[in-house]
């Protein structure tokens, strides 16, 4: 685990934060009702499909699991989140109470801090491998 964390591209810690995002959105506007739930999955497996159709090559090849199932999952995120905050007074994606924005943002910057942590500390377990001035006893 820390090791795909130490590697973690930027392009994907932006994907956690949006992740992070929508469940703190799913937290505190969460709705039980199932047609948002079957609809959000309906739109999921319809965009879904016509992404995976867009990337895949005509040669087949193999699939990267991680790509299909972002591929399937962005669409119902954004179908759930959109129906979540419809009405919710929500400014794009912005929570209206300052107390949504700040555990939201929080979240996101606590994960990037870990990130950038682990990234260091492999760094430095990295160079202090190849100096030879380390005492490894």
């Amino acid at each position: 685990m820390l090791d795909y964390f130490g590697n973690l591209s930027k392009g994907k810690m932006v994907l956690w934060c949006y992740l992070l995002w929508y469940l703190v959105t799913l937290y505190f506007y969460f709705d039980p009702a199932p047609r948002l739930w079957l609809n959000s999955l309906g739109i999921s497996a319809v965009i879904g499909l016509a992404l995976m159709l867009s990337v895949n090559s005509p040669q087949g090849g193999r699939s990267d699991h991680w790509q299909t199932f972002r591929l399937f999952m962005m669409p119902f995120g954004v179908s759930s989140f959109s129906s979540l905050i419809k009405n919710q007074g929500f400014i794009l994606v912005i929570p209206p109470r300052a107390e949504e924005q700040l555990v939201a943002a929080g979240s996101c910057l606590l994960f990037v801090t870990l990130v950038l942590l682990v990234k260091w500390a492999a760094r430095r377990g990295t160079e202090s491998a190849g100096d030879p001035n380390t005492n490894t006893e």
